[in-house]
This record gives C-alpha cells, sequence and structure tokens, in this order.
C-alpha cells in the first residue's frame, strides 16, 4: 500500500518529531532521511561521515525509521521506501 492518508502521514510525523524532541542528539530524524535521499545506498560509514555522527549511532537511528516503514535496508546502504517519500514531500511542506 503507497498511498497513506492525511492521517497516516500524521501520525509519522508527529512520531518523528516526538523523536527528535526527546533524543539525545537534538533534532535528527529529517537530516539522516534527507542524505539518505541524496545519496541512496552510502554506506552506514560514509552516512555517519557526512552527518558528522557514530556510525552505530547511525545504525540504530536508521533501523527506527526503518521501523516506521520510510528506509529501505541493503546489502550496503539504505535507501527512502515510497512511503518515506511521501513523508519527505510533507516535512518539505512544512519547513
Amino acid at each position: 500500500q503507497n498511498t497513506l492518508s492525511d492521517k497516516e502521514i500524521d501520525v509519522i510525523l508527529n512520531r518523528l518529531q516526538r523523536m527528535d524532541r526527546y533524543g539525545k542528539q537534538g533534532a535528527w530524524t529529517t537530516d539522516i532521511l534527507k542524505t539518505i535521499q541524496q545519496n541512496p545506498r552510502l554506506s552506514a560509514a560514509d552516512l555517519a561521515l557526512k552527518l558528522g555522527k557514530e556510525k552505530d549511532w547511525l545504525k540504530l537511528n536508521i533501523r527506527k525509521l526503518k521501523n516506521l516503514g520510510l528506509t529501505i535496508s541493503h546489502d550496503q546502504g539504505y535507501e527512502i521506501s515510497p512511503m518515506g517519500n511521501v513523508v519527505l514531500g510533507r516535512l518539505d511542506d512544512i519547513e
């Protein structure tokens, strides 16, 4: 199912806001999603360098985004899922 209702998107956006608000690293969800979108299949180590984050921290948090259905993991690297692209589009509208 690639079509999300506005309510489903709002639920995901609220989850992302909560993850940003309560994370020890401050707001991170949009930065990670946009970096993956701009650098599909880039390894976790290279993404961590681009973002200035620790690789293990990054992998743990990408897994949280994957659990929301926003990213897809590959043998090497990640990409944004179709649902993730919808959510990123909504984030761009908000910012």
